[in-house]
């Protein structure tokens, strides 16, 4: 696919999952393991990993005596995870699965993460209860969501530019990435953690060049891949380039909001 600038998606879209959200991702991850409270030794499981942006995080902070666990539905995002994990540290486990129905046995993990994945999950109290059966007692979870659409720039012109082009359907994938803490928070203490809390945090963010990585964002996000189903790849050129003319021409960088959730079980 090419825009009028000569612009080429390249790679699968979980490829372009890992390269073009990594930046939107990286100092959110960083929080989100920072919150686990990890040590050395720590079983981690990262939950809805898609590429493994967290998994290869909290193995960075567990070590090589720890052990890590990444779990997703989509078999491709895992491939990818699969390919990038570190060597410097036992294989980090990937395996296919919902988060409703984990191949773990009980209180195997000193922490659960969820990095921008419980927005996502089709029943979160029952995912939220076995995140709680497999975590050890004071054990941790934490989970970020993004939440203030108004408080990102880059996404509330990216859900106009979606809106205008792809129509109802790929306005309504874009709204279930952003929830509320309150939502989450209500169903880990019915899940049974102790202690649910969030917190908002809002880090500018410096983006790669707007020419490749507008179009190239968007594709690999689940939205522009649902506008490209339903309204077609000159959809999404059309909603890139829309996007590119509404941001600042003068800066990449912008405020991102998410919400940082956290527990104990």
């Amino acid at each position: 696919m090419a825009d009028a600038t000569g612009f080429h998606l390249k790679g699968s879209a979980p490829e372009r999952y890992e390269h073009y959200v990594a930046p939107l991702m990286a100092p959110f991850v960083t929080a989100l393991v920072d919150a686990a409270d990890l040590f050395p030794g720590a079983t981690v499981l990262d939950l809805a990993c898609g590429t493994g942006f967290a998994a290869r995080a909290a193995a960075a902070q567990a070590g090589p005596t720890g052990r890590v666990a990444g779990t997703d539905v989509d078999e491709a995002m895992l491939k990818v995870a699969v390919a990038l994990h570190p060597r410097l540290y036992p294989d980090i486990e990937f395996t296919a699965a919902p988060a409703d129905d984990l191949p773990y046995a009980d209180e195997t993990f000193d922490a659960v993460l969820c990095q921008q994945g419980t927005q996502f999950f089709p029943d979160l109290d029952a995912a939220l209860r076995e995140a709680a059966r497999v975590t050890r007692p004071g054990g941790r979870f934490t989970a970020t969501v993004w939440t203030d659409l108004d408080a990102s720039p880059y996404f509330a012109a990216q859900h106009r530019a979606i809106e205008r082009y792809g129509g109802p359907e790929p306005a309504a994938a874009f709204k279930r990435a952003f929830d509320t803490a309150d939502r989450l928070t209500t169903a880990l203490a019915r899940a049974g953690f102790h202690g649910p809390t969030g917190r908002e945090l809002t880090v500018p963010i410096t983006l790669p060049p707007l020419e490749d990585y507008v179009p190239g964002h968007l594709s690999a996000t689940c939205w522009g891949r649902t506008l490209t189903e339903t309204a077609g790849e000159e959809a999404l050129v059309r909603a890139a380039d829309a996007l590119r003319a509404a941001l600042p021409g003068d800066t990449s960088t912008f405020p991102f909001t998410a919400t940082l959730v956290t527990a104990l079980r």
